[in-house]
């Protein structure tokens, strides 16, 4: 059981009406004490690679808009590419991107998007008009309950939508494409893991069939990220708890946005086609201890409360499937595996909502092992 420092004895903090705490959270001095935990203090990537790859490039990014996204946006806008798109379906969440990148929130130049990732004719569209050269996929669903009680929501995001970009790409001569996954399409046992790990698959088809680098990147949970427990936990300070927590015991891989981000510029220049590469994350930090971390650098005491695991939901999460094997280091703490491909052939539609939609998402093995190859594909390997 690992021992929390001992809390700093601190004035009460200020209350704003209703009995609230005014506090703001030092991300960073949250990430150096979970830090310690991990036993791991995070490499600082070389990105002056990066900044060579994207230099006067035309740069897209999906899903602008979100945490991830509007990170990412952000370091890639000071590598100086010729144009950088931001593409979201949330209309406020891009105007917030461009106020804090351009000082303004006009939203009457070409590199804001307003596009839906289900839409396949419009992400073609898209696609065809500003002929990006390099394309970071970070729109996603990835509330886990909320997946787990509407799969089919994961299946147009996650699985189609994913498709979508990529044969877009394909399509249009995109240079370089990077898949951003999670640590949860590491042997998935809910909706979230099942459909980010088809989508893996779906970057590794494209990327054999096409011959060029299309990655995916998986890591864990992204601290102040909108889909964390920390933005809930500060919240649950503020108001003085308690604390939730699934379970005593539960453990997360944990890492900051911005370390997230250089990941994912530094997987666009490491990741051969096909490849999904994994971070180096150390060894992953009970959620309890991120929460009482939380209530000692706000000083505020606070109970924690543990409600039970929910469904779909890991005690420990993997960062490796059983059936990969490292196959070789990358620079950076990134290791590089082979996922299976999926030619997207042999998946239901996007408007299906019929059993074998939902035994992929809802039941149980690797859902990728479970498409049937399509036929033209068959009779091929059985010519070969």
């Amino acid at each position: 059981m690992r021992a929390h420092a001992r809390r700093r004895h601190e004035p009460p903090r200020p209350t704003a009406p209703g009995g609230m705490v005014t506090w703001d959270m030092d991300l960073e001095e949250l990430a150096r004490h979970l830090a310690a935990l991990s036993g791991r203090t995070a490499p600082v990537p070389d990105l002056a690679p990066v900044a060579e790859l994207v230099e006067g490039k035309r740069v897209l990014v999906s899903g602008a808009g979100g945490s991830i996204g509007s990170e990412l946006t952000r370091q890639l806008h000071g590598l100086g590419p010729a144009q950088l798109l931001m593409l979201d379906r949330d209309e406020s969440a891009l105007q917030r991107l461009q106020l804090g990148l351009d000082g303004h929130g006009l939203l009457q130049t070409p590199d804001t998007v307003l596009a839906d990732i289900r839409d396949a004719r419009g992400v073609d569209r898209v696609i065809a008009e500003h002929r990006p050269h390099l394309v970071f996929h970070a729109a996603a669903l990835k509330h886990l309950p909320l997946l787990q009680a509407n799969p089919h929501e994961a299946w147009q995001t996650n699985v189609h939508g994913t498709r979508h970009l990529l044969e877009a790409a394909e399509r249009h001569g995109v240079e370089r494409f990077v898949n951003i996954s999670t640590d949860k399409a590491a042997d998935p046992v809910n909706v979230l893991g099942r459909s980010k790990r088809l989508a893996e698959a779906l970057t590794a088809h494209v990327a054999a069939r096409s011959g060029l680098p299309y990655v995916s990147v998986r890591f864990g949970n992204v601290l102040a990220s909108r889909g964390s427990v920390v933005p809930t936990f500060v919240q649950q300070v503020r108001r003085g708890g308690p604390l939730t927590v699934t379970h005593p015991e539960v453990t997360r891989y944990v890492m900051t946005i911005a370390q997230a981000c250089q990941l994912v510029l530094s997987a666009v220049v490491g990741g051969r086609p096909g490849e999904t590469l994994v971070l180096d994350m150390g060894d992953p930090v009970r959620v309890a201890d991120i929460a009482a971390a939380i209530a000692e650098l706000a000083g505020v005491p606070c109970p924690i409360v543990y409600t039970g695991l929910r469904a779909g939901e890991k005690l420990h999460e993997d960062l490796f499937c059983a059936s990969e094997e490292d196959e070789r280091a990358v620079s950076g703490g990134l290791t590089a595996v082979r996922c299976p491909a999926l030619d997207p052939a042999g998946l239901p539609g996007i408007a299906d909502r019929g059993p074998a939609t939902r035994e992929l998402l809802l039941g149980e093995g690797d859902p990728v092992a479970r498409i049937p190859a399509p036929a033209s594909a068959a009779v091929a390997e059985l010519a070969g």
